[in-house]
């Protein structure tokens, strides 16, 4: 029996998600149990695409992007729990429910992404998800998603 990982790099990420930048929007997951729980660790920097027009002069990371760092942590989660690292997973939103944003998340931050599941098993997942800045909360949503593992 193989011991799941319990932390992953960028490259188990990239071999579990497809997501490449400018799209890739998790740098490490740490505390991984799965099916449970995870940390996701994005370092917010100046240098990605969104900053140019989310705001010229006042840089703040869009509420959508930090929702989907929560859900990339949330496939870590799954493709960990599921033995799916080399496998054509795609994970579709189904559902985004109780979005909030609390904090500005701006270049320099390193937000850590706290996803527990509510619901899993089958094709169906459900989570929640809080992102936080120095133990501050950026921002939380409860999140649907549907695993598609290509066949061939």
């Amino acid at each position: 029996m193989t011991t799941k990982p319990t932390t992953a790099d960028l490259d188990l990420i990239m071999r579990i998600i497809p997501h490449r930048y400018p799209f890739l929007l998790i740098d490490k997951v740490i505390d991984i149990d799965a099916p449970n729980s995870a940390i996701g660790i994005k370092n917010v920097t100046m240098n990605e695409p969104h900053f140019q027009g989310h705001f010229p002069g006042k840089p703040i990371m869009p509420g959508v992007t930090i929702v989907e760092a929560m859900a990339q942590t949330a496939a870590i989660v799954v493709g960990v729990e599921m033995d799916l690292a080399d496998k054509d997973l795609l994970i579709y939103f189904m559902a985004i429910e109780k979005a909030k944003f609390r904090r500005m998340v701006v270049p320099g931050d390193v937000l850590e992404l706290h996803v527990n599941t509510l619901r899993k098993g089958g094709k169906i997942w459900k989570f929640n998800g809080v992102a936080k800045v120095e133990g501050q909360m950026a921002a939380e949503a409860d999140f649907t998603a549907m695993l598609d593992l290509k066949q061939g």
